[in-house]
């Protein structure tokens, strides 16, 4: 063992060594070993220190030890030393350490029992398991099902799965998960529910066929197979149930700590239910066979709830009460004929005393008489060849008859129950495949093993045969699928051991031979087989100290069974005369549950023996003309033959293995026993496949991953771009014997332990790298710090240097101070004698200098003087010359170029052809520079209009200065007048010293009174000193209390505030919680209506013609259920009543259900709408505040219609106003001939303006009485009751509603006035006051005036003329204004051209001759190319202006035609009266406007739904349209139809949308474009309908034009909600078609594509290979997951989608993307690793980056990815410390304690220099969130979508604009 390894045996090594405790035990190597040495040094865990001896003989070495980084793996044979000791440490460490229950071995799911309830089986787990590869996910027993389920369908071939295990390992729990997931993921074909009876077939079975055992509290005491059917679709249609060896015994007999079946027990414990009193029940206690084992209660298990559990699911399977009563009543029967005690009335013989209580009661309950079964219980009958007599029984014997009655009557009654359970789970549809579920006993050896266990080990023979071939046979097809050369590999073959048991004179053959013998004994045929086989087959021994016994070597162990009770079982006996009594009972169930007591439908019948349980036939009818001899087949064969049946459907399907593995024998949670789990591995056949697997190349890498993982051993130059040519170079490098490896096609294999040799290497390269970067780094520091060193060194010099250097400074500057001082004072006397000479000298100087200046002054005087006389005279000398000169220039030059002119002229008059294309393009520009001299000429003409205002204001200046000089003289007279007043002074002086007298005597008084007052004064202020020290004292206190207040308010206020928040985010959330659950609900009642029509369409297809009925298709409201097609009415009819039979046929329960099931959705979705109402109307007070404000607004709607009227009025005085004007201007216009060339024209408007100013005079009239008749109509309001009011103005307002469209409004008013002026009606003319007086008259007056709605009429034709007039002046003074800017423009254009030309005229006359003609030739070009392109462009302009024109007046020439009829009947226009002339120029009018509205005749209504909904596709026609189009002209058509008032369309219209709208979903619902398209569609359309409903809500943002078109005469609020709902399913469908693309790619791109390649390293992998992670051509990387996020938000922004609905989108596409990839991670291990967080990290960088480039960062979807964020920061950080775990828990806010626990269990090194997180760490996190209140999933829902919004969106695009494209073939519609 291990020879050819031995050069891995070197110190440090570490290997295996047995162990009594612990089976194996770890140690290490202290010592290399050398070839021929006797023992091993070694060091174990725990430090001791030991020498291991070597086998002499053998000289075999210990099993080596896997690298740590391979420990913990998913699959076993993923581990480089494929041996039992790391198999079984590799399973300790899963489930110890990680908490891991499932491991792969190869083809097998080893699964063992945690002995506590895991969350990791919920719908959560298994929609993450659907769909993915085996090798993609941890082991899970759901990802077998998965696989089976795929390969059914993949390969066409029908699945097992064996599920196998010893009692209390979890085999029946095993196979039911498999179950459960084969129902949820493969749904019904049929609305039976199949899967659910499936499913509750499980209670049933554990019911009648689960007993508490010493090791299981729930194990299964029968084999059952379960063939689950599927059509050709992959869905449930049914399943069949197979049962073998149910374990009878248990009736009657439990050993201690054991109970009997369940049943029992839940009868007990309901024993008190009325319905259960017939029974005569009581305590368990009370009945022998329920209280043998001492232990009828299992902790935690409430047995009155199972029993109602199983009546359910009875009740689902179709058994009703009344059968359900009769089991229980023949469990009854059994419990009490078990308390029926037989005693001895002699040696031979026995009795039962009469009246025996519970022998009564079973008589009673089985409906026999009590002395028959009193006889037959104590006595038998013998049948002689002569004669039949009756014989007494001891009581030992009546006992055991007594017992084999019971159990043969229970397993009657179980194979009764199986066979019902059959029949309810058949199905008409035919199977097309099916996956089976094998739960069967492991294999069981105990201290005393009889019949039981030799059966039970004889079918693990058969299995384990089985499961060696399908092994061997995988094995030799990967190595020819891979070429690699195939030597035979031996295993154990068990055939000899089944030759043994069932081969001719084998152990059941002289079994069944010795019970045919009248005297066999089990004595006897032990000494048969001791002289058959003991001397022939070395696998059957006999023991030493038994001759009643027998050992057989079975594949897994030795056991030796008892012979005892073998012939006894095998025979299975019961006293007929027992079974005829019972056959006699008046109990119908009874009897029917032994009237096959004589036939045996075929060998796999009921088996009536211990063993005996085998297939129950699904056809009855099937081998009933059996011979009575297969009655007599024994137990042993018909177990053999029911066996060989099921080896043959195994041999015939693709087996899947479970393995299931019990821990400990104690059920202690989480508890590994190594020795119990190395006897089930032993026993299982898993040690096996890994043997098997050892033999050949069990490690097995792809090119891709071995390049990888290994590229580290590489050289640069060893790498080529031939991946599977490098690997050879390297791999021969590296190991020199190529019997170590094999190349395959894809793949290369390994022999056991050379992957281990390659990650030793691996690491060493590693490690080797690693202590070079060390070795660099602390050479690094060391540097470092030796250059601190030198740093601080030269600081202390640098100071010490300083130090000394100032001290020198100190001296230096020292010396130098005393040598300055010598300096300057030497200096002071050296200047005081240098200044004395110096002034001697300048004294000197300055006076001979000053002579010599004068002279030079005089000097220069007269030599500038003389320069000055001879610059004038040179100067007139030169111009002479000059202009003598000149002349002389310029006559030649004039000569010559008279001359070069002429020359010119010539040439010109030769080239005068060539110039004439400049003629002809500027044909026509006299004509222009005349008419701008015309401008020219008018400017002036305005220039000397202002030179007379300017002549005007100085006349009018004039006057006003005589004006001021009069007003001078006046004052100057005033002035005279003052002095004729001042002779009066005299007399006003005397009168002023008599005041004087007067004032002094009143000063005395005042003075008196001052005294007073300064007493009275200082009186006061002393009082109001002491009130304002009051008044201080007062405000202090009111300081002190106004900030005590207002302390109070504001905390009051932040406490209301808080409060305010609280209950706000609590009813958001409580909103939202209800949008969910009716948007859920929304979801379910589509599902329902979708299965209803899929049931529809399959009923329809049977043609069955009977009458019946069925419930049409019910829809989202009242409303539209009403609103359904006739035609859909009849054909929903027609079709039930042909197939109201054919729904009886499949269920007659169900219709009815599903009637009940949509009332009752409806009923709570009614109820759900109320509470969202409730709910939103706590957020809509404010605007009930408004409307409440607006209704008290239109109380006071008359005084506002007055007002109004007023306002009228002012407006017709100002109109008259700017008509006035309007006329002068055109008039002025047309004097100074600046106008349009037609004249007559103007006359002709200036008399259609007359004529409007008397039609304006006419409406204030008019406006007058409408006044008045509105001040009688307020008076009469408040005198009449409520009921005369309200009666005829609604008659008039249901008129003039009618009448909403203007050009109706003016037929009407036109038609009024023609009334009025006719002949008939002017007979008297009525005065103005007379009138007035009849409209103050009595309310009978006014409705006699009003009765046809005359005055409203003339109201709205007043309005619409005065608008019209308006409009006109409007418009007249845009064009006046616009020409006169124009003509100024020009007129500036030309003052700038003559400038120009000016300019340029002085320029060339400063040019030379030649040069001037030249640059005016250039410059005449110019010019007239310039004038070219502007007539070009002009030309342009007046082409497109003609065809522009040509357009209206086609358009203009159809509306005449259309309005040709209505012109001969002799209606007019409103502002014309019908007698006057048709001037040849009239007034623009107003033409009739398209009003955005569409009509379509109702037989079109069909073909407007399929042309613009059910073949409209948006990848054609739909790319090119205007977003929403398809919406608007819905809308337009629809206001059409509100606008004619006919509700009929309205409402088919609406149904006919919503069901084509679900019909296209329905159709191309998995296409996202569709599904975008028809979603913009649908908000778009719920958009128009809010905003032209009405609503002042919703006509905010509308324009004037936009409110006009709103609807008028219907409230579609009801339909709002249904589009409204429709829209959610849309979402809801475009959620999930979105998901179904994404699904595939997010595990790849964010999981599994390593987007920074090399970070990390690939693992060795197993048998189930996962996917790799390197972007192969067809995988999905983050890329491509980014494409497709473009590609959907590209397509939802060109349908238009709203961008809060596209921000919810992406919200809801970001939450499945981190969703998918946080469950994939927490049930991957390989994907919980350092490097792994790092990829996570950088692609959410990269999604978040996405977020930005589309504006989409505040739309919550960052949010959704946080716990993702979370997990792979968890990933990347420590974890060691309690500092570590403090970090994790406040940084994991968005991961539960269950995700987070998953996560560092799942957490593994990818490279050995990681470390593993340990045990005692994740307790520290679990105890850190203990106190945390969340959900304990694990598991993110994939499937929950954010309740949706749709905000309102108003659209700005009119609808008259629309313009429908020829290509959606709409041309029947009409635009109105």
């Amino acid at each position: 063992m291990n020879r050819e390894l031995q050069y891995m045996f070197v110190q440090c090594a570490r290997v295996w060594i047995p162990d009594t405790e612990e089976v194996w035990k770890s140690a290490e190597l202290t010592k290399d070993y050398k070839n021929g040495d006797p023992s091993l040094h070694l060091m174990l865990e725990d430090g001791k220190t030991i020498e291991h001896k070597l086998d002499p003989k053998t000289k075999n070495l210990p099993y080596l030890r896997n690298p740590d980084i391979l420990v913990g793996e998913n699959d076993l044979t993923a581990l480089s030393y494929l041996h039992e000791p790391a198999v079984l440490h590799n399973l300790k460490v899963r489930f110890i350490d990680s908490k891991l229950i499932y491991t792969y071995c190869g083809i097998v799911l080893v699964a063992i029992n945690p002995y506590e309830t895991l969350p990791i089986y919920g719908t959560d787990i298994i929609n993450a398991y659907s769909g993915q590869n085996m090798g993609d996910m941890d082991p899970h027993i759901f990802a077998v099902a998965e696989e089976a389920y795929k390969q059914m369908a993949r390969d066409e071939r029908n699945q097992s799965i064996i599920v196998s295990g010893e009692s209390g390992a979890g085999k029946t729990v095993s196979a039911k998960y498999a179950m459960r997931y084969f129902a949820t993921v493969s749904g019904s074909a049929s609305e039976a529910n199949v899967e659910e009876k499936v499913l509750a077939s499980n209670p049933i079975m554990e019911a009648i066929g689960n007993a508490k055992t010493t090791r299981n509290d729930n194990s299964s005491r029968f084999g059952k197979y379960i063939e689950i059917g599927f059509d050709a679709r992959y869905r449930i249609i049914g399943a069949n149930m197979r049962t073998y060896l149910l374990e009878k015994s248990r009736v009657v007999f439990q050993a201690d700590d054991e109970r009997n079946y369940h049943i029992f027990y839940q009868l007990c414990a309901s024993a008190n239910l009325p319905e259960f009193k017939a029974l005569k029940l009581s305590s368990a206690n009370d009945f022998l066979y329920t209280r043998q084992g001492r232990s009828p209660v299992i902790a935690g298990v409430d047995d009155a709830k199972e029993l109602c559990t199983t009546r359910n699911a009875f009740t689902l399977l179709g058994i009703n009460e009344s059968y359900q009563m009769g089991l229980f009543q023949v469990l009854a029967a059994i419990l009490h004929l078990g308390n029926v005690e037989i005693k001895d009335r002699d040696s031979d013989s026995s009795l039962i005393p009469p009246n025996n209580r519970h022998l009564t009661a079973f008589c009673d309950l089985v409906g026999v008489t009590y002395q028959d079964m009193a006889q037959w219980l104590c006595h038998r009958k013998l049948k002689t060849a002569t004669e039949t007599y009756v014989k007494t029984l001891p009581r030992l014997q009546a006992t055991n008859a007594r017992d084999a009655l019971s159990k043969h009557i229970y397993a009657k009654l179980f194979n009764w129950i199986v066979e019902h359970v059959n029949k309810a789970l058949v199905t008409n549809v035919k199977q097309h495949s099916f996956i089976g579920v094998l739960d069967i006993y492991g294999f069981e050896t105990f201290e005393i093993n009889s019949f039981e266990q030799f059966c039970i080990n004889y079918a693990n023979e058969k299995l384990q045969q089985q499961f060696n071939m399908h092994v061997f046979k995988l094995e030799q097809e990967e190595y020819m699928k891979e070429q690699i050369p195939w030597t035979l590999i031996d295993f154990y073959d068990n055939q000899p051991c089944i030759n043994l048991i069932e081969a001719k004179m084998g152990i059941l053959d002289l079994l069944d031979e010795e019970c045919k013998m009248p005297k066999g004994s089990d004595d006897s045929w032990a000494q048969k087989l001791y002289n058959t086989h003991l001397k022939t087959c070395s696998l059957f021994e006999k023991p030493r100290m038994s001759n009643r016994a027998f050992i057989i070597q079975h594949f897994a162990d030795k056991v030796e069974y008892q012979c005892e009770g073998f012939l006894e079982k095998n025979k299975d006996t019961v006293n007929e005369e027992q079974i005829n009594v019972l056959k006699a009972s008046k109990f119908d169930l009874l009897v029917e549950l032994f009237q096959d007591e004589e036939k045996a439908t075929s060998p796999t019948g009921h088996v009536p023996g211990t063993g005996g349980r085998t297939r129950l036939s699904v056809k009855p009818d099937k081998g009933r003309d059996a011979s009575s001899k297969e009655h007599k087949k024994t137990v042993g064969c018909q177990f053999r033959n029911s066996l060989q049946m099921l080896m043959d459907t195994l041999n015939a399907t693709t087996p899947h293995y479970v393995r299931c593995i019990k821990p400990n024998d104690f059920k202690l949670a989480f508890s590994f026993d190594p020795k119990r789990a190395v006897q089930q591995l032993r026993a299982c056949g898993v040690l096996e496949t890994i043997r098997i697997s050892a033999a050949g190349f069990p490690s097995r890498w792809t090119y891709q991953e071995f390049f990888s993982r290994y590229r580290v051993l590489m050289k640069q130059k060893d790498v080529l771009p031939d991946k599977k040519l490098t690997c050879k170079n390297v791999l021969e490098k590296l190991v020199q014997d190529q019997d170590k490896y094999q190349f395959g096609k894809t793949k290369i294999f390994f022999r056991a332990g050379q992957v281990a040799y390659l990650e030793k290497l691996r690491a060493d390269k590693l490690r080797a790298a690693c202590i070079r970067i060390q070795k660099t780094i602390r050479c690094w520091l060391a540097r470092k710090k030796y250059l601190r060193k030198r740093s601080a060194a030269i600081t202390i010099q640098r100071f010490t240097r300083g130090y000394q250097a100032r001290c020198l400074a100190k001296f230096m500057r020292r010396t130098q101070a005393a040598t300055i001082i010598q300096k300057y004072q030497r200096m002071y006397v050296e200047r005081k004698r240098y200044r004395q000479k110096q002034a001697a000298a300048l004294a000197m100087q300055t006076i001979l200098r000053a002579y010599m200046a004068r002279q030079k002054y005089q000097a220069l005087l007269r030599e500038h003087k003389a320069v000055i006389i001879q610059k004038h005279i040179r100067g007139w000398l030169a111009r002479c010359w000059y202009k003598r000169c000149l002349l002389s220039i310029v006559y030649l030059q004039c000569c010559i170029r008279r001359m070069k002119a002429r020359r010119e002229l010539k040439k010109l008059k030769i080239e005068a052809r060539s110039v004439e294309h400049f003629k002809k393009l500027n044909k026509g520009m006299e004509n222009k520079i005349m008419q701008l001299q015309r401008k020219i000429d008018e400017q002036s003409k305005d220039n000397r209009s202002l030179n007379e205002r300017l002549v005007g204001l100085e006349s009018s200046y004039t006057v006003e200065s005589e004006r001021m000089r009069g007003e001078l003289n006046r004052l100057r007279g005033a002035e005279e007048d003052a002095k004729n007043k001042a002779n009066q002074l005299s007399s006003l002086l005397e009168e002023l010293e008599r005041l004087k007298k007067e004032l002094s005597s009143t000063q005395k008084e005042k003075k008196t009174i001052e005294e007073w007052a300064q007493t009275y004064r200082d009186e006061m202020e002393k009082m109001v000193s002491e009130l304002k020290n009051q008044n201080v004292s007062l405000k202090k206190d009111k300081d002190d209390l106004n900030k005590l207040i207002q302390e109070q308010s504001q905390q009051m206020t932040e406490k209301m505030a808080r409060a305010i928040a609280e209950e706000t985010q609590q009813l958001e959330t409580d909103l939202n919680e209800e949008r969910s659950r009716y948007q859920n609900l929304l979801s379910e009642h589509l599902r329902l209506e979708e299965k209803y029509d899929d049931l529809k369409e399959e009923m329809t297809s049977l043609n069955v013609s009977k009458p019946g009925h069925r419930r049409t298709d019910s829809t989202h409201s009242s409303n539209e259920s009403e609103y359904t097609y006739n035609s859909e009415y009849a054909e929903l009819e027609e079709g039930s009543r042909t197939t109201e039979d054919v729904t009886r046929g499949i269920d007659t329960s169900l219709t009815l259900k599903l009637q009940k099931r949509l009332t009752e959705l409806e009923q709570e979705k009614q109820s759900l709408r109320n509470e969202l109402e409730n709910k939103e109307e706590q957020f809509q007070r404010a605007r009930a505040r408004d409307d409440a404000e607006f209704k008290k607004a239109r109380g006071a709607e008359l005084e506002y219609e007055s007002l109004k009227r007023q306002e009228l009025e002012s407006e017709n005085k100002k109109l008259r106003h700017d008509l006035a004007e309007m006329r002068q201007s055109l008039l002025g216009d047309a004097a100074t001939g600046a106008g349009a060339p037609g004249s007559p024209a103007y006359k002709v408007l200036l008399d259609q303006l007359n004529a409007s100013c008397e039609e304006l005079e006419v409406r204030k009239e008019e406006v007058l009485i409408l006044r008045s008749q509105l001040v009688s109509q307020k008076e009469a309001m408040h005198h009449k009751d409520e009921k005369e009011t309200m009666t005829e103005p609604s008659v008039y307002a249901a008129d003039v509603s009618k009448l909403k469209d203007a050009d109706e409004l003016k037929q009407a008013y036109v038609g009024l006035k023609d009334t009025n002026r006719s002949p008939r009606f002017m007979r008297q003319q009525l005065e103005v006051s007379e009138l007035l007086s009849r409209l103050r008259s009595a309310a009978p007056d006014f409705h006699k005036l009003n009765e046809d709605g005359e005055l409203w009429l003339v109201n709205q034709g007043l309005k619409e003329t005065i608008r019209l007039l308006e409009q006109q002046l409007q418009t007249q003074r845009r064009t006046y204004d616009s020409e006169v800017e124009s003509l100024r423009g020009e007129l500036q254009n030309v003052k700038e051209e003559n400038n120009r030309q000016q300019q340029l005229l002085a320029q060339n006359l400063q040019l030379p001759p030649e040069a001037r003609i030249e640059a005016s030739l250039q410059h005449e070009i110019t010019r007239l190319t310039n004038e070219n392109l502007d007539l070009m462009e002009q030309l342009e302009k007046q082409d497109k202006t003609i065809r522009k024109l040509k357009k209206q007046l086609k358009v203009y020439s159809k509306r005449i035609g259309e309005m040709g009829a209505g012109q001969t009947e002799g209606q007019t226009s409103p502002g014309q009266m019908v007698d006057e002339p048709i001037h040849p120029v009239n007034i623009p009018r107003r033409e009739k406007d398209f009003q955005g509205m569409l009509e379509y005749k109702k037989e079109d209504e069909l073909k407007l739904v399929k042309n613009l909904i059910l073949e409209l596709k948006p990848r054609g026609v739909a790319v090119n349209l205007i977003p929403g189009l398809p919406a608007y002209i819905l809308f337009m058509c629809l206001r059409h139809a509100d606008y004619v008032n006919d509700d009929q369309k309205v409402r088919t219209l609406l149904t006919s949308v919503i069901n084509s709208i679900k019909k296209i979903l329905k159709k191309r619902g998995d296409d996202f474009e569709t599904v975008s398209f028809w979603l913009a569609n649908t908000c778009r359309f719920l958009h128009c309908l809010k905003q032209y409903s009405g609503d002042e809500a919703f006509m905010k943002h509308n324009s004037s034009r936009q409110n006009e078109h709103c609807l008028s005469n219907f409230d579609l609020a009801e339909y709002r909600q249904v589009i409204s709902d429709l829209a959610i399913q849309i979402y809801q469908q475009l959620i999930k078609c979105m998901e179904n693309i994404l699904q595939p790619m997010i595990v790849s791109g964010m999981l599994e594509h390593e987007t920074i390649q090399g970070v990390s390293g690939v693992k060795p992998t197993g048998l189930r290979k996962r996917t790799s992670s390197i972007a192969d051509e067809g995988t999905y990387t983050l890329d491509s997951i980014l494409r497709q996020l473009n590609a959907f938000h590209s397509t939802m922004c060109q349908h238009g989608t709203d961008p809060e609905l596209i921000k919810q989108v992406v919200k809801q596409q970001f939450y499945i993307i981190g969703a998918v990839t946080l469950n994939n991670l927490l049930l991957r291990k390989d994907m919980c690793s350092w490097s792994k967080g790092m990829q996570i990290r950088y692609n959410v960088s990269q999604l978040e980056e996405w977020l930005r480039d589309k504006g989409l960062m505040t739309c919550g979807a960052k949010e959704t990815l946080e716990p993702l964020i979370q997990a792979a920061q968890l990933l990347q950080v420590k974890k060691k410390t309690d500092e570590d775990a403090e970090a994790i828990c406040s940084m994991c806010l968005a991961l539960t304690t269950a995700q987070i626990v998953k996560v560092l269990n799942l957490y593994t090194p990818v490279n050995e220099f990681e470390e593993r997180v340990s045990v005692a760490f994740i307790r520290t996190i679990q105890t850190r969130l203990r106190d945390r209140c969340e959900s304990p999933q694990l598991l993110m829902d994939t499937k929950m979508i954010y309740p949706v919004t749709f905000p309102f969106n108003p659209s700005s695009l009119a609808l008259e604009t629309i313009q429908i494209p020829g290509s959606l073939n709409l041309g029947f519609l009409t635009r109105v």
